[in-house]
């Protein structure tokens, strides 16, 4: 099952769009959530402001029942439903995706101030929920026919590794996987040469020993290995710019402990020009 949430904005619209579509390639069935504020679900009748809660009440059914039209003209064959929640959005979007394979939210809704980049939900789910969050922002014009995936050599690297290759098969596309890194500073200066040869040896050959784990289960994936001496935000954001979604693990190598979403998802968060994935470590595709 696919969760997509809504508030009534256009954003939330464009996620469930992109969803639906994701759906019909997996074979699976699309849950589209609106969570109101508690108060407002459950007042009764005949109390003093019942007016207001009503009428909250009609414009979360009037957002579900928009999104729902959404879904089914970008696809009538996928199987959809609409589910009214009380309580607050980030939680509640959590608490219902964990029994779905992916979670989809727009990058930014109703609530955000003008000119932000992300959304608070956005933010507040992704690296947070069991499942991959796929933050929809910038949907492509047409079908580019590729998949970005960052490659760390951390565990949630790992996870999106295998997504990425499970996106690629069920899309068609060819798989790019990119490992950017820059080589550190010590004492002052760079390391001298033959220890910072041997590094660019050892960061060449982490996307082979990477991938090694799945593309005997994707042979149908075309795959381009690239490696590059670069900030990761950076190189991957420019290769969002050719990709259908760009695939990410939420945290990375050396990120602290008990960080729930590292400094290159979070960045790609707000600068990525496609939809994006961010993957939990522990994770493993749902779909072949």
């Amino acid at each position: 099952m696919i969760l997509a949430g809504v508030d009534g904005s256009r954003a939330g619209l464009e996620a469930v769009g992109w969803a639906v579509r994701e759906a019909g390639l997996r074979g699976a069935r699309l849950r589209i959530v609106h969570i109101m504020p508690v108060w407002a679900y459950e007042m009764p009748q005949g109390v003093p402001h019942a007016a207001v809660g009503q009428w909250m009440r009609d414009g979360a059914t009037s957002t579900l029942a928009e999104a729902l039209r959404r879904a089914r003209e970008e696809d009538g064959d996928v199987e959809a439903e609409t589910l009214l929640l009380p309580g607050d959005p980030r939680l509640g979007l959590l608490k219902a995706a964990e029994r779905a394979e992916l979670l989809v939210v727009g990058s930014h809704g109703l609530g955000g101030f003008r000119g932000m980049l992300l959304g608070s939900v956005a933010l507040g789910v992704a690296g947070r929920a069991a499942c991959p969050v796929a933050v929809v922002r910038d949907l492509p014009a047409h079908t580019r026919g590729e998949v970005v995936v960052g490659i760390d050599g951390s565990p949630s690297g790992a996870a999106a590794i295998g997504f990425a290759f499970a996106e690629a098969s069920v899309r068609g596309a060819t798989l790019r996987a990119i490992h950017a890194w820059r080589r550190p500073a010590a004492g002052g200066g760079l390391f001298a040469p033959p220890v910072a040869q041997e590094m660019a040896e050892g960061e060449r050959r982490r996307p082979a020993e990477a991938l090694a784990a799945w593309s005997g289960s994707y042979p149908d994936v075309k795959l381009v290995e690239q490696v590059e001496h670069g900030h990761p935000v950076d190189v991957l954001r420019d290769a969002s710019a050719q990709a259908d979604v760009l695939v990410v693990g939420s945290r990375g190598r050396g990120e602290l402990a008990g960080l729930l979403l590292g400094s290159v998802s979070h960045s790609l968060l707000h600068h990525a020009a496609c939809p994006l994935a961010v993957v939990p470590a522990g994770t493993r595709p749902r779909y072949v």
